[in-house]
């Protein structure tokens, strides 16, 4: 017996002429979060702060498919840069309807008491202020429009508070609050608002974090994990992709884990 209409529901993963903005879309998660989102339709505003070359390659890629991309070369950090990229948005596609904060930096094996005031400064600043400030700038259009997806990009280390990550750690609890409490605060205007809190996930700064921790101490923590390996950039660009999606309708206010079972 058929459904009636007031109980159907569809799987729609079709965003043709839907806008996405994502920052630090050059590399890792922020690049396969481009290429997803592109697939499934939308038109791409790649931010990036410095890498040309690989944001020109991630331009070349979403041409070659049938996509549309466009790049704005700026470190978010400011307010001022906010505006301009939403302002960007806007008048190249006419409209905002997902808005992936990607972009931030890390640090690993300093402890709290050493760790730098200006490299505290700066951590809360391209982490926690930066998707606060680009959130403020394109809140007003979401609104005007009763619809509008917001993905954070957190960390697993919310759920771990590992020794030497703290200013990190510190940014990405701070990040996973701003999350909850947008949610409530913008579900009346038809915006949602998420979080995805990666494990150890094949990217640069990965590799980075693993050299400063040594061989031995990296593999422990992928011993850990309960999927024994690491992740790959696409498997969270396929959670994002879920989550901006009619299939995720109902979901705001989470901070969505994938990590392959932790370490917790």
């Amino acid at each position: 017996m058929a459904l009636p209409a007031s109980r159907r529901f569809s799987y729609n993963m079709d965003t043709r002429n839907e806008v996405a903005i994502i920052t630090g879309a050059s590399r890792g998660i922020g690049r396969a979060t481009a290429i997803a989102l592109s697939e499934a339709g939308f038109k791409i505003v790649a931010n990036y702060r410095s890498r040309d070359q690989e944001a020109n390659e991630l331009v070349k890629k979403i041409s070659s498919q049938g996509g549309e991309i466009k790049l704005f070369k700026a470190p978010m950090g400011s307010s001022d840069e906010a505006r301009r990229l939403v302002q960007f948005t806007l008048d190249t596609f006419g409209q905002v309807d997902v808005l992936v904060n990607n972009a931030g930096i890390t640090a690993t094996g300093i402890p709290l008491g050493e760790f730098s005031e200006d490299g505290w400064e700066e951590m809360l600043r391209v982490n926690l202020s930066a998707p606060f400030y680009l959130i403020k700038a394109v809140l007003p259009h979401m609104r005007e429009r009763k619809k509008g997806n917001i993905i954070n990009l957190s960390s697993n280390v919310t759920q771990r508070f590992p020794a030497g990550y703290g200013p990190y750690t510190v940014s990405k609890v701070g990040l996973d609050a701003l999350t909850r409490i947008l949610s409530k605060e913008e579900g009346p205007n038809g915006i949602r608002v998420n979080s995805v809190a990666p494990g150890p996930i094949d990217t640069e700064m990965l590799q980075e974090s693993f050299r400063i921790l040594g061989p031995e101490r990296a593999a422990a923590l992928i011993n850990a994990v309960p999927l024994r390996r690491k992740g790959r950039p696409e498997e969270i660009a396929s959670v994002i992709r879920f989550l901006v999606s009619d299939a995720a309708s109902y979901i705001t206010g989470q901070v969505i884990y994938v990590n392959g079972g932790g370490p917790t």
